[in-house]
């Protein structure tokens, strides 16, 4: 993974058309290795969740050029990699797993490495339907929360009061707030640049302790009740 944040560290520091031309073979390789580790994480994580099985590398990269019509800054390349193991794919809007590779001092996610799961920013109609799930099977969240216990939770757009509909003092009132349900765990760099055998297995270790959220959430997505 050195190379692969190597380049991005550079890229970062040179966020232009010119200097990405003139290094776009390092580019090309730090995608091929990128990919290569993918494709063995699928594999891995597969092996617990048959859902991510028939994937591919498509169904789960993003390409690293900047959709400029919606970035405030005009830079034109993303300052990461990441990964989106997903059933039926990225576009699919289901809950999965993400691996996310960035140099620390990057200020475009500032979040640098890191590993997360859930569902991300979903419709509102979406977001109540989980949060019902969550109020009305309370014992099965809670195993949810318990099975995550190297994640957190992103409460970055939480509301400041429970929802109305539930009760003010409902067993899981602070997750009721949530608008995204999405947890995260960090991905030390230590790990992220030793042996990409045990980064591997680091990774899906973690990812394995995510399932039954994903599970959780995506038979509400899947139940087409929202």
């Amino acid at each position: 993974m050195k190379q692969i944040l190597s380049f991005l560290d550079q890229l970062m520091r040179h966020n232009n058309r010119e200097w990405f031309t003139e290094h776009k073979q390092e580019y090309v390789s730090a995608q091929a290795h990128f990919n290569e580790f993918t494709e063995k994480l699928i594999a891995e994580v597969g092996k617990f969740d048959e859902s991510i099985r028939p994937l591919t590398i498509a169904d789960c990269t993003y390409r690293i050029y900047k959709d400029m019509r919606f970035s405030r800054e005009k830079i034109p390349y993303k300052t990461h990699m990441g990964a989106y193991l997903c059933p039926h794919g990225k576009k699919s809007g289901m809950a999965g797993y993400y691996f996310h590779l960035e140099p620390s001092e990057s200020e475009d996610y500032a979040f640098g490495n890191l590993l997360a799961a859930g569902l991300y920013n979903p419709t509102p109609s979406l977001a109540i339907a989980i949060r019902d799930k969550i109020h009305n099977e309370p014992d099965a969240f809670e195993q949810v929360v318990e099975a995550a216990k190297d994640y957190h939770w992103n409460d970055n757009a939480k509301l400041k009061r429970v929802p109305n509909g539930y009760p003010q003092d409902a067993r899981h009132a602070e997750y009721l707030k949530l608008k995204t349900f999405t947890i995260c765990a960090a991905l030390p760099d230590q790990i992220v640049l030793g042996d990409e055998t045990k980064l591997l297995h680091y990774v899906t270790e973690i990812f394995r302790e995510a399932k039954p959220c994903n599970d959780f959430i995506n038979q509400v997505v899947e139940s087409g009740c929202w």
